[in-house]
């Protein structure tokens, strides 16, 4: 997941820097882009997980903010050095790490952005909910397959293709379903089933299984979204 972590980096940077063109100095841009950069690196620690890069630019919050910050910043005259105190060094620059003007909103925007930045992700886990929602139709089946299987086969597929999550979270998130739908369907009819005998028993667990399959679908597509906003 390196380069995913890095590529989330530099599409950050990047916004960041065309927010300040044209608002910066060329030199002003440059050197805001390369210090932005130096501090997320700083931040992130050398972590190659997109998960933990995520909440580090999180922190950091919204890239066209963080340019506005700079600019104002630059703006502002340089405050007299109280006596007896260090003077600043010519050249010297305020730290970007963590803006407090970004500490209440900087989760909720990062959360639209997680949701902007992978619609592939979003894609997979609305096909999951999808298939789910087609249960109670009962439309006909295509050739021996019933609708939301053939559904739930695109969005688990997306999922696990998906380079987003962990296998751990693929696994749980597309295979809830299923499991739902054989586990939970055979143990509730197990268990509901009025007379004993094959044959009202797999009765029972056709009209149980698919509501399991969509609890278990509701519940693998909830776990894949929080991971995805990754909510600690």
């Amino acid at each position: 997941m390196t380069e995913r972590a890095d590529q989330m980096v530099l599409n950050y940077v990047s916004k960041a820097a065309d927010a300040a063109h044209g608002v910066l100095r060329p030199d002003q841009r440059l050197d805001f882009a390369r210090r932005l950069r130096a501090d997320i690196e700083a931040e992130r620690r050398g972590s190659p997980n997109a998960r933990d890069v995520a909440k580090v630019l999180a922190r950091f919050g919204d890239p066209e903010a963080l340019a506005e910050r700079e600019a104002h910043r630059l703006a502002q005259p340089p405050a007299a050095p109280a006596t007896g105190s260090p003077r600043t060094p010519a050249g010297a620059r305020s730290t970007l790490r963590l803006p407090a003007v970004t500490a209440a909103t900087g989760p909720v925007a990062a959360r639209g952005r997680a949701l902007r930045e992978r619609p592939r992700d979003v894609a997979a886990i609305v096909m999951l909910v999808l298939a789910a929602s087609l249960v109670p139709f009962g439309l006909p089946a295509v050739a021996i397959f019933q609708v939301p299987v053939l559904v739930w086969a695109a969005g688990a597929a997306a999922v696990l293709f998906s380079d987003t999550w962990t296998v751990g979270d693929k696994l749980a998130g597309a295979g809830a379903p299923l499991f739902g739908y054989t586990v939970g369907g055979v143990l509730v009819a197990g268990l509901q089933v009025a007379e004993p005998g094959l044959e009202a028993f797999v009765a029972r667990f056709f009209e149980v299984s698919g509501v399991m399959f969509m609890i278990g679908t509701a519940l693998g597509a909830a776990w894949l979204g929080y991971r995805l906003l990754d909510v600690s």
